[in-house]
């Protein structure tokens, strides 16, 4: 073999490393690119997942019209006894609360605060059959959601079941304004 053709080879050997090494190569390119890919699927069902639970936010009343008395949900939205959380927006104010069926089948709803832990506006997340403050981490049990009022327990939300209807007045939403209220 020639002395041209080993440096032609070696050249060429060298460049291909060159290309590799600063991402030229659109070889090395397609594993960053799967591993990419790969890390947004994860994170996509992470969201999922955590939206699934009720930790996220599912859904918000703000469809209702200005003039609605009443907020109504299917019983069958809540059979699974996940809390699902809902915001009410009315003019500056968004006023959040939660529904759930607890362990004993009753349906409960409660705002997103309480009398303690109001001020930090972090509301509260389901783990099994408690909800939990952001706040303070105190426990609640799904059994004494709109029971127990006053201190650090969600504060009550007045509801009704209306056939396989949860209603929940617009006036009883607006009641909670205070909690929400962080200017």
């Amino acid at each position: 073999m020639s002395s041209k053709s080993k440096k032609s080879k070696q050249k060429t050997r060298l460049e291909s490393k060159k290309a590799a090494v600063l991402g030229n190569d659109k070889k090395s390119r397609l594993p960053l690119i799967l591993a990419a890919c790969a890390v947004l699927i994860v994170a996509a069902g992470v969201v999922f997942v955590l939206n699934q639970s009720g930790s996220i936010s599912t859904a918000t009343s703000d469809a209702v019209a200005a003039d609605a008395e009443l907020v109504t949900f299917p019983a069958a939205m809540f059979a699974d006894g996940k809390a699902r959380h809902f915001e009410h927006r009315n003019g500056r104010h968004t006023i959040r609360f939660f529904v759930l069926k607890s362990s004993d089948g009753v349906i409960r709803a409660a705002f997103d605060a309480c009398d303690v832990c109001w001020p930090a506006g972090k509301g509260y997340y389901q783990e099994g059959d408690y909800m939990v403050c952001r706040n303070c981490g105190r426990r609640f049990a799904s059994v004494l959601v709109n029971e127990v009022k006053g201190g650090c327990n969600p504060a009550p939300l007045n509801r009704a079941m209306n056939g396989d209807q949860v209603v929940i007045k617009v006036n009883d939403i607006l009641q909670g304004k205070q909690y929400f209220n962080f200017s």
